[in-house]
């Protein structure tokens, strides 16, 4: 640490640092207004380029399914020496039976959906035409765009200057490191699917554990302000929104301590991605600020960063990773948890162990609220749907807070996961769901009885 210390750097490294950090926080962190509607500059530029390219993007995403299963159907089946030569290739299309499964059963339903073949309930509006023609061409654009900038966020010492200045926080309340803060950011103002990609990014490169991986992505990947207000109009309760959003962040706060010191996420291994660690600490020390060793670890960090060629490099493998990799597990996982949820009963009869809680809470309408308790799994928006006709404010209120604060959706940022490298299964995101669940909804009761 001593010899690291005395090492020096010049006006030029700190700059490196800088402007390209700046350059991240203006593209992921800061939100503004255009025509009314509050955004983030790669949220409005994957809207425009989903705009410009809008007719052919579902076929665009249709033939990237396909591609996908194909090619994975080809490797499991061949294993073609070239391919097996090639990093890339080996990571991409070499996955177990299971996800083999799940990009064929992908790629099928892709093909149903964009065609309208078979049953309605699999390719209508609600359930695979939601994902298939919405989430994922929207998905489509911001990966591309957040593949390719999210480096403006990590390669440059951004995360390392957080990490420093925010890691007695952290560390103690949450037990991760400092830098994952900036994974919640880039989700609170942006998008929960950017903060899923960079914290799979950060695991990837050996910046966090697979439990740390786990617990941010399943924690932290906060609902955007932008859509929380969504949620709170359809329920008909926006001159609420201060009370509501204060409600939940508090809610929110409790969740991320109490889930990751409770099975399934405490029982994860405090291992590397393939055992390798970058050589990096966050603790401040003898002699420096944590200002000063934040400034010092982030200098270092732009000095050691790539040229353009590599920054270039691995944007595409990113992108390609995210485009091959996730949008098969969304069609499949998306899919099918809309048509069970639009066509059958299941999450009705999964909410009645609720509607003994919520009669203790003294919520009105208990049963009606019950049913919007777990189908929040499937999609983020079905709660509000679904309670926007219950008369009770303080019921509307609940509900909207709730949904909002499970966080984990497998129309959304639950399809993201289970597509990624972070390692959860579909089973325990569905446990940490109602972990999360059954934490939030008291302290969103207490709060719509203080304010109803």
């Amino acid at each position: 640490m001593d010899e690291l210390a005395k090492k020096k750097f010049t006006a030029a490294d700190y700059i490196k640092f800088i402007l390209p950090s700046i350059i991240g926080v203006l593209l992921f962190m800061i939100p503004f207004k255009v025509e009314g509607d509050t955004t983030i500059f790669v949220a409005l530029l994957a809207s425009k380029l989903t705009n410009l390219i809008g007719p052919v993007l579902p076929v665009l995403v249709l033939l990237i399914i396909l591609f996908s299963g194909i090619m994975t159907i080809i490797y499991k089946a061949f294993k073609p020496a070239s391919w097996e030569n090639s990093s890339f290739l080996k990571d991409t299309f070499d996955v177990s039976t299971f996800w083999l499964i799940v990009r064929v059963i992908g790629m099928i339903l892709a093909v149903v959906v964009f065609f309208e073949l078979g049953p309605e309930a699999l390719w209508s509006e609600d359930t695979g035409g939601l994902i298939l023609n919405d989430l994922l061409l929207s998905l489509f654009a911001i990966f591309l765009f957040a593949g390719f900038l999210l480096p403006f966020l990590t390669d440059f010492g951004l995360l390392e200057f957080i990490g420093a200045m925010l890691t007695n926080v952290m560390r103690p309340i949450f037990m991760l490191p400092g830098r994952s803060s900036v994974d919640c950011i880039a989700s609170w103002v942006g998008d929960g699917t950017i903060g899923v990609a960079l914290t799979n990014k950060q695991y990837l490169d050996g910046y966090y554990t697979e439990k740390e991986a786990c617990v941010i992505s399943t924690t932290f990947s906060a609902v955007s302000i932008t859509f929380s207000l969504v949620i709170l109009s359809q329920v008909g309760l926006e001159r609420y929104f201060g009370q509501w959003y204060l409600a939940v962040l508090i809610a929110g706060v409790v969740a991320a301590i109490i889930v990751p010191r409770i099975p399934p996420l405490s029982r994860k291994k405090d291992e590397y991605y393939r055992g390798v660690k970058k050589d990096i600490t966050e603790n401040v020390p003898e002699g420096f600020s944590n200002a000063k060793w934040g400034a010092y670890m982030a200098a270092n960090r732009a000095q050691e960063s790539g040229h353009i060629g590599g920054f270039v490099k691995n944007g595409t493998k990113t992108v390609l990773d995210m485009w091959l990799g996730v949008m098969p597990v969304i069609m499949c996982f998306g899919t099918l948890a809309l048509v069970v949820a639009e066509n059958t009963p299941v999450f009705d009869w999964l909410g009645i162990p609720f509607i003994p809680l919520l009669k203790l809470l003294k919520i009105p309408f208990a049963k009606e609220a019950s049913t919007t308790m777990v189908v929040g799994f499937t999609d983020m928006f079905l709660p509000s749907v679904i309670g926007a006709s219950i008369e009770s404010e303080l019921t509307r209120f609940v509900i909207a807070g709730v949904s909002v604060t499970q966080l984990i959706y497998l129309s959304e940022v639950g399809a993201v996961i289970l597509g990624s490298d972070i390692p959860v299964s579909f089973g325990e995101l569905f446990i940490i769901f109602l972990e999360r669940t059954i934490i939030t909804l008291p302290i969103l009761a207490i709060a719509g009885h203080l304010v109803f």
